[in-house]
């Protein structure tokens, strides 16, 4: 069975630019014969909408909405219009995450309440309001897919809060997956995808560091693309995959194996 995801619909949430994870699945999915549904963050001067319209065009989604996630009422609509322009959803690509600078580097204990709920509400909490809003749209064998990190079980240096973020993440993902798969057959998945130079991971002190290092350990001595990525949320996306639920599968080029 070669992988074909011709009249599949496929919301992707989390490109900024075109160095973007989500940017690499959402043109793996479209090269597969997905029709791509795209959301972007809005900001006062309309930044952030030409820039990934700009990016997107080429793959001509059929979709093209703001959506913040702290903002309810724009999530509730960024799924009216999906319901109203396409009906269903098959799937549905979470590639978000925040948490501001101050809890990422220092002592975790100078974590504060604010940083750790705000961490908690963008990086985690937003999958599962996502698919609570996408659930009654799911199709028969829909995918959800979200990204997560190994800094989700072990203890990265200038990683923090985001660790308890994802951790969260990965923990969603097995009870998302316990839920949506009875009653038609949704799998939900994460792929813990190697450190990458995005804009996201440039928050995160010593990402450069951080690559050198997987490229010098990893079995595959370099570090992943944003292709390779996407290759996976493909597969994921895919009747290939039709067995596999509630998984981390690593994009790492094998470091997560290594005792050093």
């Amino acid at each position: 069975m070669l992988l074909d995801l011709s009249g599949k619909k496929a919301l992707v949430t989390g490109i900024a630019n075109n160095r973007s994870i989500a940017w690499g699945i959402a043109r793996q999915l479209h090269l597969a014969g997905a029709k791509l549904g795209i959301t972007y963050l809005p900001d006062e001067k309309g930044r952030f909408e030409a820039k990934v319209r700009e990016l997107t065009a080429p793959l001509n989604p059929g979709l093209f909405l703001p959506m913040d996630v702290q903002n309810p009422e724009q999530m509730q609509s960024v799924f009216q219009q999906l319901e109203r322009q396409w009906g269903q959803l098959d799937i549905l690509v979470h590639c978000l995450a925040f948490a501001n600078k101050a809890d990422l580097v220092g002592d975790f204990t100078n974590t504060t309440a604010q940083g750790f709920r705000t961490a908690l509400e963008i990086s985690s909490h937003s999958l599962t309001s996502l698919c609570r809003l996408a659930k009654p749209l799911f199709s028969q064998g829909a995918s959800v897919i979200t990204l997560t990190y190994l800094g989700a079980e072990r203890a990265v240096p200038n990683y923090n809060v985001m660790g308890l973020a994802k951790a969260a993440l990965e923990a969603s993902v097995r009870y998302l997956a316990a839920e949506l798969g009875p009653e038609k057959q949704v799998r939900v998945n994460a792929i813990s995808a190697g450190p990458i130079r995005t804009l996201a991971s440039s928050a995160v002190g010593g990402i450069l560091d951080m690559i050198h290092h997987v490229e010098e350990r990893a079995p595959l001595r370099r570090t992943v693309t944003q292709q390779e990525v996407g290759n996976t949320a493909a597969f994921l996306a895919s009747p290939l995959a039709s067995g596999i639920s509630g998984q981390v599968l690593y994009v790492d080029g094998g470091y997560c194996i290594m005792g050093f």
